[in-house]
């Protein structure tokens, strides 16, 4: 596991943080993240740090054979590169459930590799691969300086979880990017925001999913069935969410600018807007990576279908290497699919259109969560037949209705909608105010200290897609 909670926010955080606000030598200063996210990296992965290495020697050698003018060399060393990194993927990731599969399909008995998955291989492996394929169709530029490059790949702020960030987006960053204390201030705020959502929301949310789903098939109904899904749904928004934020945020407080990664996706009306603004940072690279060579939509309505579902297939694959990712991916390529062919949608009330999304999205999740597909199928049966009201099953509702589960379950309901944003002359006065703004900054430290605690007290669990 990465730096233990306390340790990163107590020691590491603060000490980069200091010290890369009072060097001024842009030289000095990435050579201090480079190392701090190695140590990083390596605290919790001592042996795989040497894997996030080779991914970024791998790719910066390619980068350069991909910059020549030889269109045939370049292609082979591009379909090297690829392959490569696709490689490390399958065996690190992939190779359990591929042995596994193989079992299923023909009775056989073949022992499972179990080789231990580095945390978030997808993301840097998506990041290190953007960056050679843009050098090879000529959208960036080659960077000569392997420290440089290797910086890039292995940030901190988003290495683990993402977001999924181009080079070129912060290509300018890595040779001058400037501090003051206003952008330290913004950064650092929206890094305890993030914080706050994954400890006071996310961990409440999942402690209430974990227990449902953990619980025997016959202590479910259709009451306990639905508040598991419903949590889960709302925790992943929010773990998920909760750690863009804080990587925008540190981000913003070192002198980059990553894009945002979600848009409210839980105010979406349909399945293709949801994915524009769930994990954007993911949709756009398999759109740009995947899709657009694919074809797009420009070979006709049925190659068209084929090629959304086949970056769906993908989609899921990535987040997962068990077949109920995959079934997840494919539930909501389908839809997208029959979103684009059937006009219905649009002729729906606005109400009925997010009501369909929402259902949708969240029994997709179902899929998401449970461990097997016999799981996911005794949810599903609980979600629409679960009218058993024992004692046992309404026992098991009832222990997740505490008080303090409620109130943060109405916060998170309220969250997922863009209050601050309907109002932003009230959100300029906090600013413009000196009393207000001071509450604002006493709230935020408020909310720090109690996520501190909240996280020495054991409350804490780690970032659900730390395991992608």
């Amino acid at each position: 596991m990465v730096f233990s909670s306390l340790s990163f926010l107590c020691v590491f955080l603060p000490t980069v943080l200091i010290l890369h606000t009072v060097i001024p030598s842009i030289k000095v200063r990435n050579i201090l993240l480079l190392a701090a996210s190695l140590v990083f990296y390596a605290y919790g992965e001592p042996v795989y740090v040497l894997l996030l290495v080779l991914s970024c020697l791998m790719n910066y050698a390619f980068a350069f054979g991909a910059n020549i003018r030889n269109e045939k060399v370049k292609k082979m060393l591009l379909a090297f590169n690829v392959i490569g990194n696709l490689g490390l993927l399958a065996v690190f990731k992939y190779a359990d459930m591929a042995v596994a599969t193989v079992n299923g399909l023909f009775g056989a008995d073949l022992p499972l590799p179990e080789i231990r998955l580095p945390i978030g291989i997808s993301f840097f492996t998506f990041q290190a691969m953007s960056y050679t394929i843009d050098v090879y169709r000529s959208v960036t530029n080659v960077q000569k300086n392997p420290l440089k490059l290797t910086l890039y790949i292995s940030l901190f702020p988003q290495l683990i979880a993402g977001p999924i960030v181009k080079y070129r987006d912060i290509e300018e960053r890595l040779t001058y990017r400037t501090i003051d204390l206003a952008s330290l201030e913004r950064g650092l705020s929206r890094f305890i925001v993030g914080l706050g959502k994954k400890v006071v929301f996310a961990n409440t949310l999942g402690l209430v999913a974990d227990a449902v789903y953990s619980a025997s098939a016959d202590k479910l109904n259709i009451l306990s069935a639905w508040l598991a899904a419903v949590a889960y749904m709302l925790q992943i928004y929010y773990d998920f969410s909760g750690y863009s934020d804080m990587a925008i945020g540190l981000g913003k407080a070192l002198g980059f600018d990553f894009k945002e990664n979600f848009n409210y996706p839980y105010l979406s009306e349909s399945i293709t807007e949801f994915w524009r603004r769930w994990h954007i940072s993911l949709s756009t690279w398999f759109k740009e990576y995947l899709y657009i060579p694919l074809g797009g939509n420009r070979k006709g309505e049925i190659r068209t279908d084929i090629n959304k579902m086949l970056v769906f297939f993908f989609t899921g694959l990535w987040h997962g290497a068990s077949w109920t990712f995959v079934a997840w991916g494919a539930v909501h390529g389908l839809f997208t699919v029959i979103e684009m062919h059937c006009g219905f949608l649009k002729k729906m009330p606005k109400f009925f259109r997010w009501l369909y999304t929402s259902l949708v999205v969240c029994l997709a999740f179902v899929l998401f969560r449970a461990d097997t597909f016999t799981q996911a199928a005794v949810f599903f049966k609980n979600m629409f037949a679960g009218y058993c009201f024992d004692s046992a099953s309404m026992s098991l509702f009832l222990q997740q209705m505490t008080p303090w589960f409620i109130f943060v379950l109405m916060l998170s309901l309220v969250g997922v909608f863009p209050i601050m944003k309907k109002f932003p002359k009230i959100v300029a006065v906090f600013d413009e105010k000196p009393v207000l703004n001071l509450i604002k900054r006493v709230s935020l430290l408020a909310l720090l200290v109690f996520c501190m605690v909240r996280i020495s007290s054991g409350a804490y669990n780690p970032f659900i897609y730390f395991r992608f």
